[in-house]
């Protein structure tokens, strides 16, 4: 599933690292979620929605939905 994590993280002076640690995951959990390698629990896509203040409808695009 793709997303628009990265281009809101740093839109908020995130690194990947603070986002990591204030979502109680690994800095390599977000580089695979944002390189759409691995989907996030929906806890976590809540929690990096609520921490870049969006939406998870926001936050990622389902493109089997769109086709």
């Amino acid at each position: 599933m793709k997303n628009h994590i990265r281009e809101l993280r740093k839109t908020a002076k995130l690194s990947q690292e603070e986002v990591a640690k204030l979502c109680n995951v690994s800095r390599q959990t977000i580089n695979v979620i944002e390189n759409d390698k691995y989907d996030p629990t929906l806890q976590l896509a809540f929690n990096i929605a609520s921490l870049l203040d969006t939406t998870v409808d926001e936050l990622f695009i389902n493109d089997s939905i769109r086709k």
